[in-house]
């Protein structure tokens, strides 16, 4: 056994924890991250409980002065963490009595460690989300500038992986936007919700102390206070969320990621990526492997992982607070981690891909990309659609027999499957046709597409 407690708790205990179970239920290893924000509440709490006749001035100002001393020595390193006192936030109260004597064990007056790591939490990720929607903005902007250089570009669409339709570059790329635009604003959603003060609810019920929920709130940078001691200390919703939130934006990356590796392909070789963002192969001399894409496709299983982790987590747990919710950490840091990395790759990436228009259009011509043009073609003659959709078919099986595409049959093969076509035929068999004709909002045509780049540059912050 351990010859010694910890002593922020150890008054109701006998003999002291297993050394065993003092690494397994220690958190330090993984919650010192949290040093920042849990210094951040720390200081509020002083200046609440001194504002509330709890603390002189002179004990409020040595335990700030204190704290800043703290943080100073964490962030230059000088500070050794202890697994015997289990967490951050004991370390940090045990230096602080060590620094200034018996002041600092007032400093834990009218709170407890529940309340204060819900808090840190909340600190934390907020300022986190911050710097993600900081990188999708990022991401955002070189989409929308390659977007705009590339909305004549023409490629074809697809549907069940088969060529459907041609469409512009630039329109794909813009298409990506819009995911990455509703992943901004559930996150900024998701930071509302969570923006609200645990700090005060202490253990489950509250505290006996005069202290001021709002004004640490106000402190804080919160909207307000919490308004249910018990559902402060053990909701862990707003994490949940978070991780949600995550989880779709990996899975649009992880699209995105698909896209770029059959692109980069030899089969489609419609783009290149730069160097730096591909690696090669140790046996194979001629491979330029698109290792970053390949490894955000991987990484959206991680994160959904660490989303049905917390789902899990929580799913049993009783009111209040339970050692469970100390599993709540490692799966958030490290969907934190793992999204900011990922978007930042893209972020970095985006703007350098090489298109290959040729090719591109080439592969557009392969696939009677503009059969239902030539449809709605026969449509605007007279004809109903269903029996021009038929029409149509069998024009594409005589060019599958024959090795040809629609806008390669010469007029009086094609008006052997209708009499209603004419010479005005191949205006619409066209890609570049095609691709203009779809000049509506939300359509390829570029004219469009670059109406689009011009309202996502007026939106985007």
């Amino acid at each position: 056994m351990s010859d010694s407690s910890n002593q922020q708790w150890g008054g109701r205990f006998s003999e002291g924890v297993d050394a065993f179970v003092a690494r397994f239920t220690a958190s330090i290893d993984f919650d010192k991250r949290l040093y920042r924000h849990d210094i951040e509440g720390s200081v509020a709490h002083a200046r609440m409980l001194h504002k509330s006749g709890v603390l002189s001035n002179n004990e409020m100002a040595a335990i700030i002065q204190g704290l800043e001393g703290i943080l100073a020595d964490i962030e230059q390193g000088k500070i050794r963490w202890s697994v015997e006192l289990e967490d951050i936030h004991m370390n940090i109260e045990a230096r602080l009595t060590e620094r200034i004597g018996e002041t600092g064990k007032k400093l834990h007056t009218g709170r407890s460690r529940n309340d204060q790591v819900a808090t840190d939490i909340r600190l934390w990720l907020r300022d986190e989300i911050d710097l993600i929607t900081d990188e999708i903005v990022r991401l955002q902007k070189g989409l929308v500038d390659l977007a705009d250089k590339e909305a004549e570009t023409i490629m074809p669409g697809f549907t069940h992986l088969q060529t459907a339709q041609p469409v512009s570059f630039g329109h794909h790329l813009m298409a990506w936007y819009e995911m990455l635009v509703r992943d901004y604003e559930r996150l900024l959603d998701c930071r509302k919700r969570l923006n609200f003060c645990p700090l005060g609810a202490a253990a489950l019920a509250g505290t006996t102390y005069p202290i001021d929920r709002n004004y640490t709130a106000s402190l804080l940078g919160f909207h307000r206070p919490t308004r249910n001691s018990l559902d402060s200390v053990s909701d862990r919703d707003f994490a949940i969320e978070f991780c949600a939130a995550a989880a779709l934006v990996m899975t649009h990356l992880s699209r995105m990621s698909e896209e770029l590796v059959l692109w980069t392909s030899a089969q489609f070789d419609f783009i290149a990526l730069p160097d730096r963002f591909c690696t090669g192969s140790s046996i194979m001399p001629q491979k330029k492997n698109p290792d970053v894409p390949e490894l955000v496709r991987g990484k959206t299983g991680r994160v959904n992982g660490h989303l049905i982790s917390l789902l899990t987590l929580m799913k049993s747990q009783p009111l209040a607070y339970n050692k469970d919710n100390q599993e709540d950490k490692e799966p958030l840091f490290d969907t934190v981690d793992t999204l900011k990395g990922c978007l930042r790759a893209f972020a970095d990436m985006v703007p350098h891909i090489q298109s290959k228009p040729e090719n591109m259009a080439e592969a557009a011509r392969r696939g009677f990309s503009t059969a239902t043009d030539l449809a709605d073609y026969l449509v605007v003659k007279g004809m109903a659609f269903r029996n021009a959709h038929e029409v149509v078919g069998k024009a594409v099986a005589y060019g599958v027999k024959e090795g040809k595409d629609l806008s390669e049959m010469t007029l009086e093969e094609l008006r052997g499957f209708s009499d209603a076509i004419g010479e005005d035929v191949f205006k619409v068999l066209t890609l570049s046709g095609s691709v203009k004709s779809r000049n509506h909002l939300g359509g390829t045509a570029p004219n469009q597409v670059r109406e689009a780049v011009r309202a996502a540059r007026l939106h985007l912050p």
